[in-house]
């Protein structure tokens, strides 16, 4: 059974359709390859599902433990190789976790390993170079 559909819409442009909410997401070619840059690139939304991931498995995790963490974030970077073929190289998410957030070395340790262990990071290729840090205010 389809979830999802994507139609191309012309000019370098995608429209992804979730079909159990309705909800729709746009993508446009980045402008170092010809598009206009005016929404996530095919590869940005790699980039950001990991990250997207990782809160969310984390969130599950703290959700179980009773732990507050609304308001953490992630700043995502994506690298793209120089050479070809085309393809993301690594991507470098920096997780910030608000106060509530527990910051005992045990907890540290599980959380780095949930990041580490969430479905898209391991569902990436093995060569594409994760790197997740983590800062607790």
């Amino acid at each position: 059974m389809k979830q999802m559909e994507v139609e191309y819409l012309g000019s370098l442009r995608t429209q992804g359709t979730h079909l159990k909410s309705g909800i729709q997401i746009i993508t446009d070619a980045p402008t170092d390859n010809n598009g206009k840059g005016e929404a996530f690139s095919p590869t940005d939304l790699t980039a950001f599902s990991l990250a997207s991931c990782i809160i969310t498995t984390i969130g599950i995790h703290a959700m179980k433990n009773g732990w507050n963490i609304d308001g953490a974030y992630a700043d995502i970077e994506k690298i793209m190789t120089s050479n070809a073929p085309r393809k993301i190289a690594g991507i470098r998410v920096k997780l910030t976790f608000p106060a509530t957030a527990p910051k005992d070395a045990e907890t540290r340790v599980t959380l780095k390993k949930i990041a580490e262990t969430c479905p898209v990071a391991l569902s990436l290729h093995p060569d594409l170079k994760q790197e997740v840090e983590m800062i607790y205010q």
